[in-house]
Parts: structure tokens; sequence; C-alpha cells
């Protein structure tokens, strides 16, 4: 099967709304509007919003839904399809849909926190964790300070010094 399968970034536009379907699959629905800019001339100018349905379900629903509000900037992935009904009058309706396979916060917009859910039936991890010690950190060390390989704070202007790994 030939799926046509849409990557494209965007601002959620609409509230998401969570429901469910047949024995309780989640379905989570959302808008996304993704303006493209183009350099016209040296200036910046905005083209034509186009609008996105994107409906993700089952456990990517549920992260989705919880994790994604109106205004955020989202990266999207999924499977591009067409839904097709009939209205009460006869008339037919065609809705374009994307089917999302991965949705995620556009972090060239802001940054984001992962929390990866706990697996059925396993305590949640120490918040301690929750909060950030990778592999590589020492104990007294923040994450940025560990990739940047330095504890002290470098001189303004100053490009941090880096360890070899």
């Amino acid at each position: 099967m030939n799926d046509d399968l849409i990557t494209f970034s965007g601002w959620v536009g609409s509230r998401v709304e969570l429901s469910h379907v047949g024995d309780a699959v989640p379905l989570a629905s959302f808008r996304v509007g993704s303006t493209p800019r183009r350099l016209r001339d040296g200036r910046w100018e905005n083209g034509e919003t186009i609008w996105y349905a994107v409906k993700a379900w089952r456990h990517l629903a549920a992260n989705v839904a919880a994790s994604v509000r109106s205004g955020d900037p989202v990266l999207v992935t999924g499977r591009f399809t067409a839904e097709t009904w009939q209205k009460e009058d006869g008339t037919s309706v065609t809705r374009h849909v994307v089917v999302a396979q991965s949705v995620g916060h556009d972090l060239s917009k802001g940054t984001s926190t992962f929390v990866r859910p706990a697996p059925a039936g396993v305590p949640p991890r120490d918040p301690g964790e929750e909060a950030g010690q990778s592999a590589g950190e020492s104990a007294g060390e923040s994450a940025d300070e560990a990739v940047a390989g330095t504890t002290e704070a470098p001189e303004e202007g100053a490009e941090p010094e880096r360890t070899a790994a």
C-alpha cells in the first residue's frame, strides 16, 4: 500500500479534542495552520495560510491531548488522506486530513520538556531522575554544563571551553 506522507510545521489553531471510538480507542483531533514565508526583494512576506485537520490515534492521541495546547508550535508527520461523506441534501463533501504518526513541539520556536510515561505496572521514577541527569552528567552539573564541558561561566562574549568526550 502506498501512503502519501506529509511533514509540516505550524501553530495549533484549535483546542485538542480527545474522544474515544469503539472499544475506548483514543482519538485526538485538532487543526494546525502553516504559513509559508518567502524573502522577496529583501523583505519577508507571508504566503497564504494552509489549515490542516490532524487526527492522532491510541497512545499518540493521549500524549497529544496531555501535551499540546492551542497556540503551540508543532511539527507533524503523517498520512495525507481524504474523508468523504454524503450530506443530508445528497451532496458529497471531502475533507483532507493528516492522520499523524508523530507530533512534537517545534523546538526552533521555543523549548520543551520530555517526560516518558512509565510502562503499565511499573512505579514512577524518582522525581530527581525526571528532572534530568543523563548518564554523562555528574551530580553537581546541569545538562547545559555537561554539554558545554565546563562548570564555570565563560566571560561575556567568550566561547566556553570544550573538553574531549
